[in-house]
C-alpha cells in the first residue's frame, strides 16, 4: 500500500523527443567524430585530389588582407577536403588553425566557438565569440546548417568500395603464393627432392614439386607426357578488380571535382587543361568566393580571392584569339564613329557589358 502511494506521489518524470536538442547534439558530434573522416582518405586517389585542392588555394590571389596566407590557404583547403569545414581564431597574430570545436547557435548561425588549439605540448582549450572565428564550411546540410560535410562523406559508397577493393589487393599480394608453381616431377630420393625444391625455390614462395608416377612407370605408361607447370597465383582479371577499381577511383574524383580523365595514362594537353578549368572553375573558386565571403564578414573589409588567374584555369589560346577580337571589334567601332556609350550598349547585348543581367 505504501509502495503504491510513493508510486501515485512521484513526479512524472518527462523525457525529451528525438528531435531535442539534446539528440541534435549526439547526432552532431557522432556525424563529426566518425562521419566526416573515413578510412578512404587514407587512399592515394583521396590525397591525390586533397593536394590539387591545398596547391590551388596556396596560389591563390588574395585581395584586402594580409591574414590569408598561403600557409593558411593550403591549411583551409586541405581541412575542408578531408572534414568539410576550417575553422580559424583570429588572432593577435593571424589565424590560429582549430583541431576540434564546438558550437553554439543562434537561428542556425553560430553564435560562440569552444575550440581546441593545437600545441606541441598538447592542445589549450579556447572560448570565442563568432565574430573572432573564420569558419568555412561546404555542403552544409539544412538539419545543421553550422557543420561542414567531406566530399568522401558525401561519397561514402564510393569510398568504401575504393578502400576494400585496395585492402582486398594489399592482402593479395601479400599472401597469396604468387609465382609458385606446381612442377610434375618423376620419382626419386628423398634428399634428392630436398635439393630440386631448394634450388627452385624463390623470393616469394617455393615451386611446389609432386612425384607419385612410379606405379604409372612400373605400369609401362608414362605420366610425364603431357605434364606442364601448373601456376598458383590468383587470377585476379576474373573478379574484376581492375574494372572495380577504375570505376571506384573516378568517382572519387568525381566527388572532389577532378574530371577522371586527368588520371588517364593516354590524357594529352588539352584534356588536362580542361580538367584544370573544370576543377578550379566549378569547384575551387566557388570555395574560395565562400572563404571570401567570411574573411569579408569577419575581418572588416571586402576580400577577394581569385583562383582562377594564378592557376591558369583557362584555354590560353581562346583567350588570346577573343583580346584579338575584341581589339579589332573596338577599331572598327572607333573608326565607325559610335561612341563609348554605344560600343557598350552592343557589349551588353552580347552579355558582354556592365549591367547586361547575366549573373
Amino acid at each position: 500500500m505504501l509502495k503504491w502511494l510513493q508510486t501515485m506521489l512521484q513526479p512524472t518524470e518527462t523525457r525529451a523527443s528525438g528531435s531535442s536538442y539534446t539528440a541534435q547534439l549526439m547526432a552532431t558530434r557522432e556525424t563529426f567524430i566518425s562521419g566526416r573522416r573515413g578510412v578512404a582518405e587514407l587512399t592515394s586517389t583521396a590525397q591525390t585530389c586533397v593536394s590539387l585542392w591545398e596547391g590551388a588555394f596556396a596560389l591563390g590571389d588574395v585581395q584586402g588582407t594580409d591574414l590569408l596566407t598561403r600557409r593558411v590557404l593550403a591549411l583551409a583547403a586541405r581541412s575542408v577536403a578531408l572534414n568539410g569545414d576550417a575553422v580559424f581564431l583570429i588572432g593577435s597574430r593571424g589565424l590560429v588553425p582549430a583541431i576540434d570545436w564546438d558550437v553554439t547557435t543562434r537561428d542556425g548561425e553560430p553564435r560562440a566557438y569552444r575550440m581546441t588549439i593545437p600545441e606541441a605540448n598538447g592542445g589549450r582549450m579556447v572560448t570565442a565569440l563568432a565574430g573572432e572565428v573564420l569558419h568555412l564550411r561546404i555542403a552544409s546540410d539544412p538539419v545543421t546548417p553550422w557543420v561542414g560535410t567531406a566530399p568522401l562523406r558525401r561519397s561514402s559508397l564510393t569510398g568504401g568500395m575504393l578502400h576494400a577493393v585496395e585492402s582486398a589487393l594489399a592482402e593479395t599480394f601479400e599472401n597469396a603464393p604468387l609465382g609458385s608453381q606446381i612442377v610434375p616431377m618423376p620419382d626419386t630420393g628423398e634428399e634428392d627432392m630436398e635439393t630440386i625444391r631448394a634450388a627452385l625455390k624463390g623470393n616469394r614462395g617455393a615451386s611446389l614439386v609432386i612425384g607419385g608416377v612410379a606405379q604409372a612407370t612400373a605400369a609401362g605408361m608414362n605420366p610425364q607426357i603431357g605434364q606442364k607447370p601448373d601456376q598458383l597465383s590468383p587470377d585476379l582479371s576474373k573478379s574484376m578488380t581492375a574494372e572495380t577499381l577504375q570505376a571506384a577511383r573516378a568517382g572519387i574524383f568525381m566527388a572532389f571535382g577532378v574530371l577522371p580523365a586527368l588520371a588517364n595514362h593516354a590524357a594529352t594537353g588539352p584534356v588536362v587543361r580542361e580538367a584544370q578549368r573544370h576543377l578550379a572553375g566549378w569547384t575551387l573558386q566557388p570555395i574560395a568566393m565562400l572563404l571570401a565571403e567570411e574573411a569579408t564578414a569577419k575581418l572588416g573589409g571586402e576580400v577577394m580571392i581569385d583562383l582562377m588567374r594564378p592557376v591558369q584555369a583557362y584555354d590560353v589560346g581562346g583567350r588570346a584569339r577573343a583580346a584579338s577580337a575584341l581589339v579589332k571589334t573596338i577599331a572598327e567601332a572607333k573608326a565607325g564613329g559610335l561612341t563609348s556609350d554605344e560600343l557598350g550598349a552592343v557589349m551588353t547585348l552580347v552579355n558582354w557589358g556592365e549591367g547586361d543581367n547575366a549573373a
